[in-house]
């Protein structure tokens, strides 16, 4: 099984300089034959378009500057190209799992960048990295690579920070699990509580949020290409990469620990993209992390051997006691407890979500049938 393992280094003065000729160079042959991909009637091969903007591109006064970098990351993205173009096609069939794959876009100095080389473009020498034509980097390795990697990819975020990610191969080692199953119900305040009782509080990102809106209330006033309009925007870049170094940093710990004490992970299958069309709700949701956290189950659930499994959307988790299976139909967000009419037990929401999520991800759910027609609900007073 592939993994990938992400390091934190600090080029010197001269390294960040042959970095940003690199990934220019990288930039401009993927713009350059994504270009070419538009204005053909038909897709060209991944060799033709590696001959025209690679080959024989640096043999004009334009490109020529080409030539100063490795040719293995230029090659690579090319061949990055082609994986995004098969994703797309994919998509568009119907044969791919998961979001669907947009249209390839070109890609921006202001963005993301990276280059990705593979096996000859760099070697592993005790704690150093030796890339090519860059030089020689020292990573934070916060942990050992479990063995050689088949390709490293040098990335360059928003913020001015740069990382070296490795791809490896890995034996895990299977955990016995403590527990048998467990269904998660997902929320806003409470990311996740359990069908043992257990509970996860999200993390608060509303200090930072402030922040990063004011900021760029400010961004929006300054003229664009300024000294000061770049300062705010990496300003408001740092800010963003710490609300998602905080959310990716609790979902792992979340997602191991679950999986690491269950057997069976039951999930809800959640409407993010129509959730997200609440005007009161959509910041919130959106930092969650939800999908993410689903990403992060389903991998390590495969890697340890675990079973993961999602429940449709359409099940009524929160609409049936999951005691008795009386369905007592839709209730407001604001309603966190309510008493069930058929058995009398005082049922809290989230949890009770959860235990239906795993009783119908196991396949024991209850007959509603039955117990519909004993009563309605209705409004009472204590």
């Amino acid at each position: 099984m592939k993994a990938r393992f992400r390091y934190r280094f600090y080029p010197t003065n001269q390294q960040q300089q042959s970095l940003a000729r690199l990934f220019g160079c990288v930039r401009v042959v993927w713009n350059d034959a994504l270009a070419i991909c538009k204005q053909s009637e038909k897709k060209p091969k991944s060799a033709e378009l590696q001959k025209t903007v690679i080959t024989q591109a640096k043999k004009t006064e334009e490109r020529a500057w080409l030539g100063e970098v490795s040719a293995i990351p230029l090659q690579q993205s090319i061949s990055d190209l082609e994986t995004a173009f098969k994703n797309f096609f994919e998509s568009c069939k119907g044969n791919r799992k998961g979001r669907k794959a947009g249209y390839p876009k070109f890609k921006k100095r202001t963005n993301s960048q990276s280059a990705r080389l593979t096996r000859n473009g760099f070697s592993i020498k005790a704690e150093c990295v030796y890339l090519a034509k860059i030089g020689i980097v020292k990573p934070i390795l916060s942990r050992e690579l479990p063995s050689d990697p088949s390709s490293a990819t040098v990335i360059k975020d928003c913020a001015n920070r740069y990382f070296l990610s490795f791809v490896v191969e890995i034996n895990p080692d299977i955990v016995e699990a403590k527990n048998h199953s467990s269904g998660i119900d997902l929320g806003i305040k409470t990311f996740a509580v359990m069908s043992n009782g257990e509970t996860a509080e999200s993390p608060n990102y509303k200090q930072l949020d402030r922040k990063i809106r004011k900021l760029q209330r400010k961004l929006s006033r300054q003229p664009k290409d300024s000294k000061r309009r770049n300062k705010t925007r990496i300003q408001i870049a740092k800010l963003h990469n710490q609300i998602a170094d905080t959310r990716k940093d609790f979902l792992h710990k979340l997602s191991t620990k679950i999986v690491n004490e269950n057997q069976v992970i039951v999930l809800e299958d959640l409407n993010v993209s129509g959730m997200v069309k609440n005007r009161k709700l959509s910041r919130v949701i959106s930092q969650q992390g939800w999908y993410e956290f689903r990403v992060l189950c389903e991998a390590k659930s495969e890697k340890l051997g675990r079973e993961f499994r999602v429940i449709s959307r359409s099940s009524p988790t929160s609409q049936v006691c999951s005691d008795c299976g009386f369905k007592w139909g839709k209730i407001d967000l604001s309603i966190r407890s309510l008493l069930c009419l058929n058995c009398g037990t005082q049922q809290d929401r989230d949890l009770n979500a959860a235990k239906n999520i795993l009783q119908v991800g196991i396949g024991h759910c209850h007959d509603c049938k039955c117990t519909q027609r004993e009563g309605k609900t209705t409004c009472g007073t204590s």
